[in-house]
């Protein structure tokens, strides 16, 4: 039976009874329109139907018809049904029901089950990381006391690429970074006729603190992610697991010439930073600030002392440690994808310069406390 021969659906009230509305016809998808045309044109005083004349029956009709009695209010166990009809209405009826409304979500939740997972996963993040440094210097060592371990080629090579290659940023960097602090310094002193403090304030800031700061935060996003892309790299190539099938241990060949490179270069770089920091601010002094270059070196000689710079310098290998481990650590975790690589190296900058920073304003607050 095509849909142009069918019987279209049809709902007229019983004769005799005013209350049954018997439908005929083809209650199908084909005859949807229909169906609705019928319904509609239905009386009012309608409280129970009869559909055991319906011919054809298929979901869209039973769904019709739940809808019809819910807005009615009419009780659809008193529906009539064909015996062959029966199996699907009631299966119909069983799913039916509308589902509630979703409830308006502010993003509370959701944002509350984000801080609990960054939270559990930071705490995971900071369990491997101790972990890893136990293992570092383990390993380290037993490269201590037997020098045979340890390589000398690959460590050259990376103090090449994270000293000697930084050399130009990290000195340019500081000098600009000195001149702003003596730009700035010298506009607020000048009300007070201090200007030449601004002798002690850059070279306060440099030795203790912008020196090594900007060097460790220049090498987090430059040097820890290159170790996290390079050995990430080798874990998604499988290379890492060739390397240990060789009986070699990856830490040793890939984590610690890294390591010492940082712990070597880290100082050096933080040195030079200072220095060119010092040039910034004496060349502002005399360009702008009208301090004969001089004056500046003789007021710098006279009230700095030496401690300002070792707590700089002390410093660097503790920030070189934490770019070190990070970098490897986050390389060591990559899953074998090209995108666990890119999420592994953000991670690694974001976490270096997130705790170059705090380790940094924790040592500030120990050395005033100390009053050093």
């Amino acid at each position: 039976m095509t849909a142009s021969t069918a019987t279209p659906p049809t709902a007229d009230l019983a004769p005799g009874e005013q209350a049954v509305l018997r439908l005929a016809g083809c209650w199908t998808l084909a005859h949807a329109a229909g169906i609705g045309q019928a319904l509609r044109s239905a009386p009012d005083s309608v409280s129970r139907i009869d559909a055991t004349a319906v011919e054809r029956l298929d979901s869209l009709g039973v769904l019709q018809l739940l809808r019809y009695a819910k807005r009615r209010d009419l009780d659809y166990d008193d529906f009539r049904f064909r015996e062959d009809h029966r199996a699907l209405v009631s299966a119909i009826e069983d799913i039916h029901d509308e589902r509630p409304k979703p409830r308006r979500e502010y993003g509370f939740a959701a944002a509350l089950a984000r801080l609990g997972y960054a939270v559990h996963d930071n705490a995971r993040e900071v369990v491997a990381l101790v972990s890893f440094l136990g293992e570092t210097l383990v390993k380290l060592g037993r490269t201590v006391l037997d020098p045979r371990r340890f390589r000398l080629t690959p460590t050259v090579h990376h103090m090449e690429q994270v000293g000697l290659d930084a050399v130009p940023l990290v000195a340019l960097l500081s000098f600009l970074v000195g001149a702003v602090i003596a730009f700035l310094g010298a506009q607020i002193l000048a009300d007070f006729g201090a200007t030449i403090f601004v002798v002690e304030l850059v070279s306060i800031a440099f030795l203790r603190e912008f020196g090594v700061l900007l060097t460790a935060i220049l090498l987090a996003g430059r040097t820890a992610s290159a170790f996290t892309a390079q050995i990430g790299a080798m874990v998604s190539r499988e290379e890492v697991d060739a390397i240990r099938t060789l009986g070699l241990d990856p830490v040793e060949l890939l984590v610690i010439p890294r390591l010492i490179a940082l712990l070597v270069m880290l100082p050096l770089l933080t040195f030079i930073a200072m220095v060119s920091g010092l040039l910034g601010g004496l060349s502002v002094g005399a360009f702008s600030l009208d301090i004969p270059p001089q004056a500046y070196l003789a007021r710098m000689h006279q009230e700095m002392e030496l401690r300002h710079f070792l707590i700089g310098m002390s410093k660097a290998p503790l920030f070189a440690m934490v770019i070190g481990l990070i970098g490897c650590l986050e390389g060591m975790q990559v899953k074998g994808t090209a995108q666990s690589v890119g999420e592994r190296t953000t991670s690694a900058v974001v976490q270096t310069i997130s705790l170059v920073i705090v380790f940094d304003a924790f040592a500030a607050i120990w050395f005033m406390y100390m009053d050093w």
